[in-house]
């Protein structure tokens, strides 16, 4: 009887190292899959900041309405091929929201993260490139920019659901002063008295 108790408590010990070593592995695949993401998110925020994006993102602002009113610029959009960014750098915003979009629907990167920094630009950028993917889709079909449009999608139902981004609760705001409130709220060519 003593070596059946002897085996059983060896038996149960083992379970229990087998157990703790499934743990520990499960929370060894947390952190590796965190930093991932972080290194992912860290990688997109350098792209960001690129002089190349940050050029399209202002054409994107300031002019691409109207270039897009010009015809020939709609036909070079519209046509089979390779599209010159030089001319149309639009595409470098779709092509790197389309990049972000694949990662984050294949949970490369957590939603909530990359949300909180970027839903507004992304469903602004996606308001004003929405008719340059229509006009592209003519030819290439509905695939194309299909990964910025499931981003633009995802940060608008984000945005619903957090119109004010995602502060920590509990937790107290910070009154922010506006000195220039009542300066600013005045039409342009009012003038200002000393």
């Amino acid at each position: 009887m003593a070596a059946e108790v002897v085996t059983a408590w060896a038996t149960f010990g083992t379970m229990l190292v087998i157990g703790a070593s499934a743990v520990a592995a499960l929370i060894q695949l947390q952190h590796m899959r965190a930093g991932n993401q972080l290194e992912a998110l860290l990688s997109l925020e350098r792209d960001f900041r690129e002089p190349e994006v940050q050029a399209a993102l202002r054409y994107i602002q300031e002019r691409l309405p109207e270039r897009m009113e010009d015809p020939q610029y709609r036909a070079q959009l519209a046509g089979i091929g390779f599209i010159d960014t030089d001319v149309h750098p639009e595409l470098i915003v779709c092509n790197w929201f389309n990049e972000i979009g694949a990662l984050l629907k294949h949970r490369l990167v957590t939603e909530d993260t990359f949300m909180d920094l970027f839903a507004r630009l992304i469903v602004f950028c996606w308001k004003r490139l929405s008719p340059v993917v229509a006009v592209m889709r003519r030819s290439r079909g509905n695939y194309q920019y299909h990964d910025f449009e499931y981003l633009a999608v995802r940060a608008a139902a984000w945005l619903k659901r957090n119109p004010h981004g995602i502060f920590p609760r509990p937790g107290t705001r910070e009154h922010v002063h506006d000195p220039w409130l009542d300066i600013d709220a005045r039409p342009v060519n009012e003038p200002i008295s000393p």
